[in-house]
């Protein structure tokens, strides 16, 4: 549970940080308390797992990642954990995570996002994955993006 201060908080960096020096300062301001209040509520908070992360979701449009594709990949499960622990960890991969098969449609378990520039650099990078994976890999696939989604986390309704 969250008491009403926690609340306020999260409301106030539910949409985001101000982009502005001293964006912790600028909140905690706003709220009415000193900054290093914020901090160790939000430390709390975070070790407590109410809160998991705070970070930027940047839009790749913007910044000429116009080429996005979630790569799949069938991977042995003995050696999923290790072997996306590695893939996750590559610069390129925004996000890398294991999922469940649905066979016999869809067998693969292991799913990293890349982004580049054009196509050709996507491949390039799903190249690296696959040479990292090597013979532990069974088959791949990847999903282009076609279009830009609403990225926003879990959002808490006013109360009132």
């Amino acid at each position: 549970m969250i008491d009403a201060t926690d609340r306020r908080i999260i409301e106030a960096l539910q949409g985001g940080l101000p982009l502005v020096p001293a964006p912790y300062a600028q909140v905690a301001d706003d709220l009415g308390m000193p900054e290093a209040t914020l901090l160790d509520r939000l430390a709390t908070l975070k070790a407590r797992g109410v809160i998991r992360r705070i970070a930027a979701a940047p839009n790749h449009y913007k910044l000429g990642m116009t080429s996005n594709g979630m790569t799949v990949w069938d991977v042995q499960d003995d050696l999923i954990t290790e072997l996306g622990a590695h893939i996750g960890a590559l610069p390129f991969v925004t996000h890398c995570y294991e999922r469940p098969r649905a066979l016999p449609d869809w067998p693969y378990n292991l799913f990293a996002m890349v982004h580049g520039s054009s196509p050709d650099e996507v491949e390039d990078k799903r190249g690296q994955i696959a040479a990292i994976l090597g013979s532990a890999c069974r088959g791949s696939d990847i999903l282009y993006s076609t279009r830009i989604l609403k990225k926003t986390g879990l959002r808490l309704k006013a109360k009132g």
